[in-house]
C-alpha cells in the first residue's frame, strides 16, 4: 500500500508539474490567476488518483480470473486424458498371445471367456488325443496277438492294451478271435482321431475369434450408439406411371 501511495503520489506531482509548464505562458499572458490554476491541478490529480485506482482494482480482478484458469488448465492437464485404442496393436497384441488384445482394449469382462473357451478346447484336444491312442495301441496290438497267436492258446503273451477293453466276465480268447470286437475298436481309433482334429480346428477358431473381437472392439472404441432404437411407421404412395400401376405401402424407418 506504501508503495501504490508514493506511485500515486508522483504522478500527481508529475501532473502538477506538467500543467504548470504547459500553461505558463498563457498565465504570463493572460495573467490568469495562480488560484485557479492549483484548483484545477488539485482536480485533475482526484481525477487521476481515482482511475488509476479503478485501474488497479481492474487489473486485480484480472489477475485473480487468470489464476483461476490457469487452476483450472492445469487440473485438466493433470486429468488422465481419454483412453483410445490403436486397432493394429490391439490385433497384434492378441496375435501373440491370447487376450491380451481384449487387455489392451480394457476389456476385461471378455478374458473369463476367451481363456475359458480356449481351456476347454485344449481339455478337449487332450481327451480325445489321449483316448485315440488308448483305441490306437489297442488295435495294433490285437491284430498282432491274432496274428501271432490265432487260435489263442499262449494269453500270457498277449498285450495288456486291448485286454484292458474286454469285459471282466468275459474271456479275452474268444474277443481275440472276434471281428467285430476289432472293428469296434478300429472305429473308436478313428473316431476319437476326428474328433481330436476336430477340437483343433475349433480351438483355432476361438484364437482368430478373440484376435477379430481385438480390433473391432479397437475401431469401434469410440463409435457413438444412440439409445433410440425405436423405428417408425409412415404411409408411402407411389403413383401410376407407364411402367407400374399405382402402390400403396408404408415405410419403417429405423433409428440405430
Amino acid at each position: 500500500m506504501n508503495q501504490r501511495s508514493r506511485i500515486r503520489r508522483s504522478f500527481a506531482i508529475g501532473w502538477i508539474v506538467s500543467l504548470l509548464l504547459t500553461g505558463a505562458p498563457q498565465i504570463s499572458c493572460a495573467q490568469v490567476p495562480t488560484d485557479s490554476i492549483i484548483a484545477k491541478a488539485q482536480q485533475d490529480s482526484v481525477l487521476f488518483e481515482q482511475t488509476f485506482e479503478s485501474i488497479i482494482a481492474k487489473a486485480q480482478q484480472d489477475s485473480i480470473k487468470n489464476r483461476e484458469v490457469m487452476k483450472d488448465n492445469s487440473d485438466l492437464t493433470k486429468a488422465k486424458p481419454s483412453f483410445k485404442p490403436n486397432p493394429k496393436t490391439a490385433w497384434r497384441t492378441a496375435l501373440i498371445f491370447p487376450g491380451f488384445g481384449q487387455f489392451y482394449n480394457q476389456q476385461y469382462w471378455k478374458l473369463p471367456i476367451v481363456y475359458g473357451g480356449l481351456m476347454g478346447c485344449a481339455y478337449a484336444i487332450t481327451w480325445n488325443n489321449r483316448t485315440y491312442q488308448d483305441y490306437q495301441k489297442a488295435y495294433f496290438s490285437i491284430m498282432e496277438d491274432f496274428k501271432a497267436d490265432p487260435n489263442g492258446e499262449h494269453p500270457e503273451n498277449w498285450s495288456e492294451n486291448w485286454v484292458v477293453f474286454v469285459p471282466g466276465s468275459a474271456d479275452p480268447a474268444n474277443y481275440l478271435r472276434n471281428s467285430s470286437f476289432q472293428s469296434a475298436l478300429k472305429r473308436g481309433k478313428d473316431n476319437f482321431r476326428r474328433f481330436r482334429d476336430l477340437s483343433i480346428i475349433i480351438t483355432i477358431g476361438v484364437y482368430l475369434i478373440s484376435v477379430a473381437d481385438a480390433y473391432v472392439d479397437a475401431q469401434m472404441f469410440d463409435f457413438d450408439i444412440s439409445p433410440d432404437l425405436s423405428f417408425h411407421i409412415t404411409p408411402s404412395f407411389t403413383p401410376a406411371t407407364c411402367y407400374h400401376a399405382r402402390n400403396y405401402g408404408i415405410n419403417i424407418c429405423m433409428n440405430f
